[in-house]
């Protein structure tokens, strides 16, 4: 599902609404969940046409959703969140859906590729190096975003991720708005303006017509849609608006773009793409590949200028589909999950806590009293780094302590954070994402009693799950990234 739908869902709100062309607004939940609803019945439309003595349900398979390895893990819940109400799964077998990041995805399948499965462009007859230590970059180039992952081959042929997952928001569609953009400039006086608001599916089609020449690096020639005409020539004839506007011009019923022109509309992408290796390449790493996947890396615009700046420092490569490696690769990541061994966390992880007061390190407010003693509260107890290694399926346990000898409640509030060493929850840019309460009855031991906590690091959720080790007691906690 790579760039299954041009929105940005970082930082996501539950309530967030989304307009569309008409000025009508939904939901952007509701517009997912239907979407994803569609694609689910018509593929199980699909799969039992063909099938015979055998009526094939959701239940029945694993899903996979590929998302942008640079969302954030409200983005990524937020997904899943879609997907459970189109009924691709439900509550009982969630774990049947898995949500893959599309440049881990795309790099699983290249690395089955051999050398005839990538286009040459002149660098000879080269394949994705297997070897245990090899470093490649990913640059998944999509619609909307320009999605950055490092990887290094390990024994056994498994990935582990480098870096932090990078890249920003100037992907195709960049390209797409730049062109938009030169239209407006030709059809001047407003005749853009009411072809766009009147006549959005010849909009669309003029759009989807430009796909096919931002994979080239030739002359563009554009078909003028009758209605953008007419509403032209109400102006004046048509050829004039095209005398004081450079890369453009009228023949017969199509608009040419020259090659120049045409490259222009690329200039904001592809510094952001050289913007975000160059950073990538000051990081130390011995990178012996850079792989571009994705349908905008189509674009022998884009391939050249990787290869122009990036060429002399490692081999470019891109699969003759490579739209299709992202799909492809999350058929493989669906069979075979733990083909990616390893990633960097995006946030620091932690819990608050109560620690016995210092006021050597303490801050005075935060201090309380108890018949147990002197504390302070809101101390940020952290489980995982910005940027440590969390290994897949990975389980951390760390143990806690009460604050107060009788008492039978505790209460655990987990946060989040790009900080890497916050000393309280309550500091700038800390969020909370989700808590439990553990019932603790047997008090003989005291402040000594022990709760061990055991945090889950999943796909896309964080678990955690607090023990009572004196009564055995549990509670656990899918931890909440989506803010209201």
């Amino acid at each position: 599902m790579n760039d299954f739908m041009s929105f940005n869902v970082q930082n996501f709100k539950k309530d967030l609404k989304i307009k569309a062309a008409n000025g009508k607004e939904l939901t952007a939940l509701k517009v997912f969940t239907e979407a994803l609803r569609y694609l689910k019945d018509d593929a199980l439309q699909t799969i039992n046409n063909s099938a015979s003595g055998k009526k094939f349900t959701a239940l029945d398979f694993t899903w996979v959703l590929t998302v942008p390895a640079i969302w954030d893990h409200s983005a990524k819940q937020f997904m899943r969140t879609a997907a459970m109400q189109a009924g691709i799964v439900k509550e009982v077998n969630k774990e049947k859906l898995i949500i893959a990041l599309e440049p881990e995805a795309a790099s699983v399948w290249c690395k089955k590729l051999p050398a005839d499965g990538f286009i040459a462009e002149h660098q000879g007859n080269v394949t994705l190096d297997q070897s245990p230590k090899t470093q490649y970059v990913v640059v998944d180039c999509g619609g909307g975003t320009i999605d950055i992952t490092v990887h290094e081959v390990l024994e056994g042929g498994a990935l582990k991720e480098l870096h932090k997952a990078s890249g920003n928001n100037l992907g195709g569609q960049t390209v797409d708005r730049k062109f938009k953009e030169f239209l407006r400039e030709i059809f001047s006086d407003g005749v853009w303006d009411e072809f766009e608001q009147n006549h959005p599916n010849d909009v669309k089609k003029m759009m989807y017509d430009f796909t096919f020449f931002k994979k080239h690096n030739d002359d563009a020639d554009i078909d003028c849609p009758f209605k953008l005409g007419r509403i032209a020539q109400k102006k004046k004839a048509i050829e004039r608006f095209f005398e004081k506007v450079e890369g453009a011009s009228w023949d017969e019923g199509c608009i040419t773009i020259s090659k120049q022109k045409l490259s222009s509309f690329f200039a904001e992408s592809l510094q952001g793409i050289t913007h975000s290796l160059k950073e990538i390449f000051t990081k130390c790493l011995n990178i012996k590949f850079i792989l571009l996947v994705g349908g905008y890396s189509e674009s022998k615009i884009l391939r050249k200028h990787v290869i122009d700046k990036f060429g002399d420092k490692c081999k470019v490569l891109c699969p003759i589909r490579p739209q299709e490696a992202i799909l492809r690769g999350a058929v493989e990541f669906g069979r075979k999950p733990h083909l990616v061994a390893s990633r960097k966390s995006a946030f620091t992880y932690g819990v608050r806590v109560s620690q016995r007061f210092d006021k050597s390190k303490h801050k005075a407010e935060k201090k309380f009293i108890n018949k147990d003693g002197e504390w302070c509260r809101d101390i940020f107890m952290k489980l995982v780094e910005s940027g440590e290694d969390v290994g897949w399926d990975e389980t951390r346990t760390f143990i806690l302590y009460p604050t107060q000898a009788d008492t039978k409640m505790m209460n655990y509030n987990f946060y989040c954070t790009k900080k890497g060493n916050p000393k309280y929850v309550d500091e700038e840019g800390i969020e909370k994402i989700g808590c439990f309460c553990l019932h603790s009855p047997n008090t003989k031991r005291g402040l000594n009693r022990e709760l061990k906590l055991n945090i889950k690091f999943g796909f896309t959720e964080m678990t955690a799950e607090g023990i009572d080790l004196d009564s055995d007691q549990t509670s656990s906690v899918e931890l909440d990234f989506m803010r209201n």
